[in-house]
């Protein structure tokens, strides 16, 4: 490896924020003979909740044109990276669909470019990051020789985000259930009353009631019908 491409990704692995990390990247891409560079999130889960991280060196009049005419809803690009983490090199066969928003590119010179995403289930965040030139088209062995530097760089910046997302509250843990109990819950969840479970199971109607009160204060709920609600969702039953 070029003595200057060590010693930027050195100093990319020390960056501990996201801002200062996408400018150590935005030169190194400019080294390699990008002009632009941009690293953005978005959220896979509905209920996700965290700032939303759009950095890049694109033309400000094609940032306000991106975002004022919606153009991330139909970018044929986003929709790929949001479902696949292999790289796509941008064409006129990937924006066939969306011609208008391929011709928008070529004015700003954004015109050869490809993107590379990371997509994390644990936190529902998906980032991409995209690279473009309006000099040469890039080509195959381009893209292989360079694809390492990106995977790496892509996870480095992925990770100074999700490090500042809110930690998820761990489900809490439902306590051990006993055979007999499991099967009263099973036959209260068919229906079946106290007297008519003891008959199936060969118990007293007390013994049955003993295990569906024992079931209530293990599970935290207040009747026999949350216990069997909870017992469910659990997949105990």
């Amino acid at each position: 490896m070029e003595l200057w491409k060590e010693s930027q990704l050195k100093q990319l692995s020390h960056a501990n924020e996201v801002n200062c990390a996408y400018l150590i990247a935005l030169n190194f891409f400019r080294n390699l003979g990008f002009k632009f560079c941009a690293f953005t999130t978005s959220s896979q889960t509905p209920e996700a909740r965290y700032t939303q991280i759009n950095l890049n060196n694109y033309p400000n009049d094609w940032n306000s044109e991106y975002e004022k005419q919606g153009f991330n809803s139909i970018d044929p690009v986003v929709a790929h990276c949001s479902q696949s983490t292999l790289p796509i090199v941008w064409s006129p066969e990937i924006f066939s669909k969306t011609p208008h928003l391929w011709q928008a590119l070529q004015e700003r010179g954004v015109q050869h470019g490809w993107s590379q995403s990371i997509i994390d289930e644990d936190s529902g965040m998906c980032s991409m990051l995209s690279l473009a030139r309006s000099h040469c088209p890039i080509t195959p062995y381009e893209l292989y020789e360079n694809l390492g530097f990106t995977v790496f760089i892509s996870r480095h910046l992925h990770a100074l985000v999700t490090q500042t997302l809110p930690k998820k509250v761990p489900a809490s843990p439902i306590p051990h259930l006993s055979p007999r109990e499991i099967e009263v819950l099973k036959l209260s969840a068919d229906g079946k009353t106290a007297y008519e479970s003891a008959r199936i199971l060969n118990l007293s109607e007390r013994t049955v009631n003993f295990h569906v009160h024992s079931a209530i204060q293990k599970l935290g709920v207040n009747n026999k019908i949350a216990a069997v609600i909870k017992a469910a969702r659990s997949g105990a039953i």
